[in-house]
């Protein structure tokens, strides 16, 4: 779903109609799950961490200063919450009898290493990998939405790859085992 005069529905949602909100939520939900996935990376929690970033927004409409900017601030929103998150995950893992050590299996499905190799990274690396791949946000999108330019976009997709695929040599994958 687009939005016409994005700025326009931001302002009525301000003023308190329902249904303003109710097209940003529908416009931005499914990217602000990806925005959470990428600091979490997991799928159901990050609907948790995006319902919840939306609860939060709209407590703080009014406190938007640019409704040009909705989209940024909505994604901050969510990463913080997403951020909440790991940190009360830390706190309640800290607290329980730490985990019987594993041993790895060696037959590993390739795509789990992948989903482990996007998850290593930094997470300015990882939310363009998630946004571009999962979400299918272009350059230009991915760009106005975090409010960095194209070029940076592409520096960082670019740095990305280079280090999911150095993880994946570490692991003994080449890429055969990926199609």
């Amino acid at each position: 779903m687009e939005i016409e005069d994005e700025s326009r529905v931001v302002e009525a949602a301000r003023r308190g109609d329902v249904r303003s909100f109710g097209r940003l939520y529908e416009h931005y939900y499914a990217t602000m799950v990806w925005v959470a996935y990428s600091v979490l990376g997991d799928y159901a929690a990050a609907e948790d961490a995006a319902q919840e970033a939306f609860a939060s927004a709209c407590d703080e409409l009014a406190g938007l200063r640019r409704s040009d900017r909705f989209g940024r601030w909505l994604a901050a929103i969510c990463r913080n919450v997403a951020c909440r998150m790991v940190r009360q995950r830390s706190r309640e893992a800290a607290m329980d009898d730490p985990p019987a050590i594993l041993e790895q299996d060696r037959d590993q499905r390739p795509e789990q290493t992948v989903r482990e190799a996007i998850a290593s990274l930094q997470q300015m690396h990882r939310e363009v990998v998630v946004l571009y791949y999962y979400n299918g946000m272009s350059y230009e999108q991915i760009g106005i939405f975090l409010g960095i330019p194209k070029s940076k976009v592409k520096g960082r997709l670019f740095a990305a790859r280079q280090k999911i695929g150095r993880y994946l040599q570490n692991k003994g994958l080449n890429g055969d085992e990926l199609e």
